[in-house]
């Protein structure tokens, strides 16, 4: 494959059993790569060995005063000359690609993989531990992959030139044969210390990468609090455990590094010392002493390469199973309870039909309509209706959210009885038996902490829509008025458009209220059939609140809308709102009823104690 072919049309299923597994599969991926990489190195480290006959032909040719054969050794040298700068350049090439590509692919598998876990990725592996992934590891594991064509190159080499030495001088080639593959064997047992030291610094970076993360993330807060000193000091030490461990893993490195060229070295003085005296003996001749000292010196170079694939692999190894265990996340498809699905799916995969409860057919790859229900908290959102829920606990309000937009907690957070598993369904089809695509055109949710992408408003707002609300309805539905005015101050040339006004990453310039209101817009534009927002007015004054609450009632007219919330102004604008008590749902009327009816939901609205005790899910008063 050539780097302009990038990206992969499809980077495939990697086996994530084990590190192992992971390596074996991304070289199985491009084999073709590795032989013509390989095919090069041959014939690049094949000319580089076979350069010590016309050397010593041409040595000998000067002893002996035979002026044909030193002009047939000079032909030969510029010959292999030729040859060892095409194989050179022609296997960097073939390396580099290898290399490139294979980055490429787990990137592609990195980006699907979160594509498919959304938010519920950072959940399940540590934020910093993603990031050392998606840089560092990624680059250990391509030099591993390019390392290996040059490695092969090397070996195949060296073991000839040893059986060459062996049929050419039995004397000195045994000796060579015999010491080349203990060389190369020596620094094995220093290679598991080497990777543990190696593992230890990546661990204390990656804690570093995180602890940065987090640092840059609350750097407002920490500022408001005076927090920064202690936080720069937490960062301050554990850069320095990342130095000293990286101090430590070279420091192995360099012994490793000490035993390749000491060995080596002793092996070229006994070779240098015995030929002598064999040469002196009259047993061989003096030509021949410097083709055996010129391919002994030669194999210092293949050795090089054990080397560099011994440290790449013990770099990628670690990186693989790092990467490995990201890639097997996978949103749970099992432990549904089949008795509270309403629908009967038959051969979705296949492109055959879905039969609903009703008898009804509909088509498997289009977004269903109807009633959002949740078998777990009981929670039944109308179609078309605005719905708003009052949870007391903001986790269990964030789970909600989750579970409602088809991403179920992973299973080590479902309670252990395997009900967080049990698919939200919309019009009777559970979301897990969609495609997708398909389940994410259904249902949009909106977090308590959105992200807003860098870019300009124009393109912030430029997201997949029905086409059915426009981006000056939804600015105007989320009272974006001062943030449009802002923007237009800050617009570049003075043009005052504000659509034109570009916003830092993750929306860093703009105020907590702001980019909470242009992250509602954005979703307004999107217009999906159920729109979920958790907590979208948190960082807004009252008298913004009330008009939001006006706006998102008027524009989402025939749609569904699920808002979490404890607002009362959100509240009074919602058709219908269920009070949820340890994530049950257990009791649902409009806002004023439940004020007068509930005590637990009266406490949590109005954020005061209720001098009536909380009703449990047991005691519920039923309500209209």
């Amino acid at each position: 494959m050539h780097i302009r072919d990038l990206p992969h049309p499809d980077p495939g299923v990697p086996d994530v059993r084990t590190g192992g597994a992971f390596l074996l599969w991304l070289c199985r991926q491009q084999l073709g790569g590795q032989f013509k990489a390989l095919a090069w190195g041959l014939l690049n480290v094949g000319a580089i060995a076979a350069s010590p006959v016309p050397v010593g032909l041409a040595v000998q040719a000067v002893v002996d005063r035979d002026v044909g054969r030193l002009v047939l050794a000079g032909g030969l040298i510029l010959a292999l000359g030729i040859l060892i700068a095409l194989g050179g350049t022609m296997l960097h090439r073939a390396a580099v690609t290898n290399w490139i590509t294979a980055v490429a692919r787990m990137q592609q598998l990195l980006a699907r993989k979160t594509t498919e876990l959304g938010s519920a990725m950072t959940r399940r592996v540590a934020a910093g531990e993603i990031v050392a992934v998606s840089t560092g590891d990624l680059e250990r594991i391509g030099w591993f992959v390019e390392a290996i064509s040059r490695f092969g190159a090397a070996a195949v080499s060296a073991a000839g030139v040893s059986v060459a030495l062996t049929l050419y001088r039995p004397e000195l080639g045994v000796l060579v044969a015999v010491g080349v593959p203990v060389m190369a064997l020596a620094v094995l047992p220093l290679l598991p210390h080497a990777t543990r030291r190696a593992d230890a610094q990546r661990e204390k970076a990656g804690q570093a990468t995180e602890l940065a993360s987090d640092t840059v993330a609350g750097l407002r807060v920490l500022r408001g609090i005076g927090g920064e000193e202690l936080f720069l000091g937490r960062y301050r030490s554990a850069s320095q455990e990342v130095r000293k461990a990286a101090v430590r893993s070279a420091r192995m490195w360099s012994l490793i590094s000490a035993v390749q060229v000491l060995l080596p070295g002793l092996l070229l003085i006994a070779v240098v010392w015995y030929g002598t005296r064999l040469a002196l003996d009259g047993t061989i001749a003096v030509g021949d002493l410097v083709t055996v000292y010129s391919a002994v010196t030669f194999l210092l170079f293949p050795l090089r390469h054990f080397e560099e694939i011994a440290q790449a692999y013990s770099f990628a190894r670690p990186s693989a199973k790092r990467t490995a265990r990201v890639l097997a996340q996978s949103r749970p498809a099992g432990g549904r309870d089949a008795d509270l699905r309403a629908t009967s799916i038959t051969g979705l995969g296949a492109g055959l039909k879905a039969t609903t409860a009703t008898g009804q057919d509909a088509d498997p790859g289009a977004a269903p309509t109807g009633d959002l229900h949740d078998p777990v908290s009981g929670l039944t959102a109308p179609a078309g209706r605005l719905t708003a829920v009052v949870c007391g606990d903001p986790d269990s309000a964030g789970r909600l959210a989750e579970r409602l937009g088809g991403h179920p907690p992973h299973h080590d957070d479902d309670g252990g009885d395997g009900t967080g598993l049990i698919s939200v369904a919309l019009g009777g089809t559970p979301l897990d038996d969609l495609p997708r695509d398909a389940a994410r055109e259904a249902v949009l949710v909106q977090d308590k902490d959105p992200m807003l992408l860098s870019g300009t408003l124009g393109e912030l707002l430029d997201v997949p829509a029905s086409g059915r609300v426009g981006a000056t309805e939804a600015l105007a539905a989320a009272q974006c008025g001062d943030v449009l005015t802002a923007l237009a101050q800050a617009s570049v040339g003075d043009s005052g458009d504000p659509m034109q006004t570009h916003i830092t990453e993750r929306g860093r310039s703009l105020s907590g209220g702001q980019r909470q209101r242009l992250a509602l817009a954005r979703s307004l534009v999107a217009d999906p059939e159920v729109l979920v927002l958790d907590e979208p007015t948190s960082a807004v004054d009252a008298h913004t609140e009330a008009r939001i609450a006006d706006g998102l009632r008027g524009i989402r007219t025939g749609r569904t809308t699920v808002v979490l919330t404890s607002s009362p102004l959100l509240l009074d604008r919602a058709e219908r709102v269920v009070l949820l008590q340890e994530g049950k749902a257990v009791a649902e009327a409009t806002h004023r009823e439940l004020l007068h009816s509930h005590p637990a939901y009266r406490a949590i609205v109005t954020r005061a104690s209720d001098p009536e005790p909380a009703m449990s899910a047991g005691q519920t008063e039923e309500t209209a």
